[in-house]
């Protein structure tokens, strides 16, 4: 079994750390990131599980893909660290499987052979990094900080769109096709013909639309409908 550290340092970029509060606050628990490494080779895994530590973040080590995938992880901001050639599934392999599985974490991969070809294909499927065996400490710790970056991004993104999901979910269906023709720049009296009602009876969804996404502008009505998955946008009708 692998065990987290939870090795603190000062004021690493990535910890949130603040002023002491004071007795009678209770601040939430900040975890550092968390680096997922992927290497058959022992030594390579060690060293770089030691040289994450040295710098606040933690770091799991895994001997092949399929013992990642059979692991349950820790859900927090990270990325992968992944060595490209691997008995079993490779690198671009649990790239491409994560990625049709929508749990693509940002991937810095590492090769000892400098295929040309395989870093493209690694880049164009968005990997943050493709080092070359060996590589510079600093070099991965700048990859490792960039991929945590993006994470950090893509969950805040992630949020976002659900939160906004969750919103639309409270819509009637006669408000989702309000909500619909007023972000394709439909005029009320445009909006009341298209439906076959009333001017006033679209004013009352109009305004009962913009409650319920929490949206204080049509500028941000639009924004919210624009964040919505593409998928649930198309059954609005």
């Amino acid at each position: 079994m692998y065990q987290v550290s939870l090795m603190t340092r000062e004021s690493p970029p990535w910890s949130g750390q603040r002023d002491a509060p004071s007795a009678a606050q209770s601040p939430p628990l900040v975890l550092p990131p968390l680096v997922l490494v992927v290497d058959d080779d022992a030594a390579v895994r060690s060293s770089i599980e030691e040289l994450m530590l040295s710098v606040g973040i933690d770091a799991i080590g895994f001997g092949s893909t399929h013992e990642l995938l059979e692991t349950e992880i820790p859900d927090r901001p990270g990325c992968l660290v992944l060595d490209v050639r691997m008995p079993g599934l490779s690198g671009l392999d649990l790239q491409q499987h994560l990625a049709a599985t929508g749990d693509a974490k940002p991937i810095i991969f590492l090769t000892g052979y400098g295929d040309i070809p395989m870093s493209v294909q690694a880049m164009k499927a968005g990997a943050v990094d493709f080092l070359t065996k060996p590589f510079r400490d600093q070099s991965l710790l700048d990859a490792v900080t960039m991929g945590i970056e993006q994470d950090r991004a893509q969950r805040i993104d992630a949020g976002l769109v659900r939160q906004q999901t969750d919103h639309y979910a409270t819509l009637t269906a006669r408000e989702r096709q309000v909500l619909r023709l007023v972000t394709l720049g439909r005029l009320n009296k445009q909006i009341a013909f298209d439906l076959g009602i009333t001017e006033v009876t679209v004013k009352l969804h109009r305004s009962s639309v913009m409650k319920k996404m929490q949206a204080s502008s049509i500028g941000e009505l639009i924004r919210a409908w624009e964040m919505l998955p593409a998928d649930l946008r198309e059954r609005t009708t």
